[in-house]
């Protein structure tokens, strides 16, 4: 998984899997979603993300099973 913050676009860009995207699917006018040929989730891209995300306050937790 990669996250990167286009600064002079505000745009982020999730990122889940390399798998190439075959399909882009609008969930809403600045969330666009890249699919797979299974339909899986490549990759997430959210325009004017300072005013959707809280992207100065990221942070990333793997918690682990027992």
């Amino acid at each position: 998984m990669n996250i990167k913050y286009f600064q002079d676009t505000d745009t982020l860009l999730v990122t889940f899997t390399e798998n190439d995207a075959v399909e882009t699917r609008d969930l809403s006018e600045n969330v666009l979603l890249d699919l797979d040929k299974d339909g899986n989730i490549v990759s997430m891209t959210i325009e004017h993300a300072k005013k959707r995300a809280s992207i100065d306050e990221f942070s990333f937790q793997q918690i682990h099973g027992h």
